[in-house]
């Protein structure tokens, strides 16, 4: 075929598009399949007489094609920020938790747990609450994330450590918002590895892990002392 500009190689088109557009895409790490059907699309829109329209329905073909891709793995992903308990707590109010310090661990015949606390209360903590006599503050959260273990099979000993993700418990003091529970408001959200997704626990209601917490009412519903580090 012949244009203004001279003789016009399809084959030469292709893979200079292909090249321009479709390593682009592999840079996004998008999905193989991804790759195929691009360049099919391509394969046939060069084959279009005028080589400047050609490269103009390639690069709008192409730029779909990654948006759309691009979306559908933006979907697959949740954001464990939007899930809230219905009329409770919300993911969101512990926005952060992954960074907070560590009051204190534990562990059961299944889990390991570790306790986190946010800064506010991480200072009460320090400045002697419980054991003072004093509340803590509003504002205080703490947040339990519990796992399921394994054998390490590197130690040379014999250890337990994190294998998959079970859940996360959250604690918030709020004496207004709360008042019915003592000030403290309770949420689980249980962890699908399957999924890679959080959703709140059955019983995670505003009163959840309140009966339990009242065993402790002399150090203000919370179990777990900060250890010493």
């Amino acid at each position: 075929m012949r244009s203004g500009r001279g003789i016009f190689d399809p084959k030469q088109a292709l893979r200079s598009v292909t090249i321009g557009q479709v390593v682009k895409s592999e840079r996004l790490n998008l999905l193989g399949e991804t790759h195929v059907v691009a360049k099919l699309i391509l394969q046939e829109d060069v084959m279009i007489e005028k080589p400047s329209r050609c490269l103009r329905i390639v690069s709008v073909g192409s730029f779909s094609l990654v948006l759309a891709a691009l979306g559908s793995i933006a979907l697959a992903a949740q954001d464990k920020y939007t899930v809230r308990v219905p009329n409770g707590l919300a993911f969101s109010d512990f926005r952060g938790y992954e960074n907070w310090q560590v009051v204190s661990t534990s562990r059961t015949d299944d889990l390991l747990k570790v306790m986190v606390a946010n800064p506010t209360m991480i200072d009460a903590y320090r400045a002697g609450i419980p054991g003072n006599g004093k509340p803590f503050p509003n504002g205080s959260k703490i947040a339990k994330i519990e796992w399921k273990f394994k054998k390490s099979t590197e130690a040379p000993f014999s250890v337990d450590v994190p294998d998959v993700l079970q859940d996360v418990f959250f604690i918030e003091k709020d004496n207004m918002r709360f008042s019915a529970t003592s000030g403290w408001g309770y949420a689980a959200f249980d962890y699908s590895a399957a999924s890679d997704a959080f959703t709140p626990n059955r019983d995670g209601s505003a009163n959840c892990g309140y009966a339990c917490h009242t065993i402790v009412k002399a150090k203000d519903y919370i179990f777990h002392s900060y250890q010493k580090r």
